[in-house]
């Protein structure tokens, strides 16, 4: 794979602000770094620099609750009700932490991506539930248990946000302890990932990267005040590569866990997969492995070609789409 003609072949590489970054066993093998991490002071990004990765975050709540539940402390059986010690509404009882980790739960949805306005749905959430106040996982459960479900548990994959609320929410009855706190002692700080954090928006630390939107603003009212289990933690490129190998390695998961966190539990069809928290694509007897994430002022996504012993990840602080540059590296398996 020859990751910088890649690069050079996606028609948007010259407006890109952010960082992408691919690395082999031996460091880095192509990185770059463009646009600025704060447009008023004319402060670069650089391809240490931290960024919001919205949706990736689920990738670091599905491994929390993996560690759970190899610590025996949750199951894939476990229905929710029986977990949380919140009134659920109108939530499914049948809904299982499985259907949680696969997006299969069919939950309704507070922010339901599969809606063609989810955009505007989003901001008139946040106009309504200003964004200043979304700072515990339990704030969001006005908004997620007066919904109707959208399908029955199990039915189809239906992504959703909610359901990795829900499952923060588990995560943190099975932990006994707060969500962010959970993901820091099972992931960050073990392995050393020294720029990943929930930062809230209105403290951001020294080299993390303002989202933008189109119109110039920052994101800063657009988007939760500090990251939940759906989304809203920041990291950077070294850090994922860190995570990866990790992964692969067995210092996250053992063996067993492992092999389920990473296999195919639902079809997405065209070689594509979920697992319990991560996408997957079968192509050509090789195998990768990718999470995405979007929002105002955040495009991001990471992607793990263990035969190949090659981790990509490119972190954007603006809304420009880097799928076709995430596909056109998946097709080139």
């Amino acid at each position: 794979m020859n990751i910088e003609t890649i690069w050079k072949g996606w028609a948007d590489a010259e407006q890109f602000s952010g960082v992408f970054s691919a690395r082999g066993e031996g460091g880095a093998l192509f990185e770059a770094s463009a646009g600025f991490r704060n447009r008023g002071e004319a402060l670069p990004n650089a391809v240490d620099t931290a960024f919001g990765i919205a949706s990736g975050t689920k990738l670091f709540t599905g491994l929390t609750a993996c560690r759970l539940i190899e610590a025996g402390k949750l199951s894939l059986t476990d229905t929710l009700r029986d977990i949380l010690p919140y009134d659920p509404g109108q939530i499914d009882k049948r809904v299982t932490i499985f259907h949680l980790l696969t997006h299969t739960s069919g939950v309704g949805d507070y922010l339901d991506e599969e809606s063609p306005d989810a955009g505007q749905a989003e901001q008139a959430l946040c106009a309504k539930y200003p964004v200043y106040l979304w700072e515990s996982l339990s704030y969001y459960l006005q908004m997620i248990t007066p919904l109707a479900p959208k399908f029955a548990p199990g039915a189809r994959f239906g992504y959703s946000n909610a359901g990795y609320v829900l499952l923060g929410l588990a995560i943190e009855a099975a932990a006994g302890k707060p969500y962010r706190q959970a993901v820091a002692d099972a992931i960050i700080t073990p392995l050393g990932l020294r720029h990943t954090g929930f930062y809230r928006a209105d403290a951001l630390p020294r080299n993390t990267a303002y989202g933008y939107l189109d119109d110039g603003r920052t994101n800063i009212f657009s988007l939760p005040v500090v990251g939940g289990s759906d989304g809203g933690l920041y990291t950077c490129a070294q850090d994922l590569d860190t995570l990866w190998r990790a992964l692969f390695a067995g210092r996250i998961l053992g063996e067993p866990m492992r092999r389920a966190f990473l296999a195919p539990q639902v079809s997405r069809g065209g070689g594509r997969s979920y697992g319990l928290g991560v996408y997957r694509l079968d192509r050509s007897g090789e195998t990768a492995y990718y999470a995405v994430g979007g929002d105002f002022g955040v495009d991001f996504f990471t992607v793990c070609f263990p035969g190949q012993g090659i981790t990509a990840s490119a972190l954007g602080n603006t809304e420009l789409d880097t799928f076709p540059l995430l596909d056109a590296m998946l097709q080139s398996l």
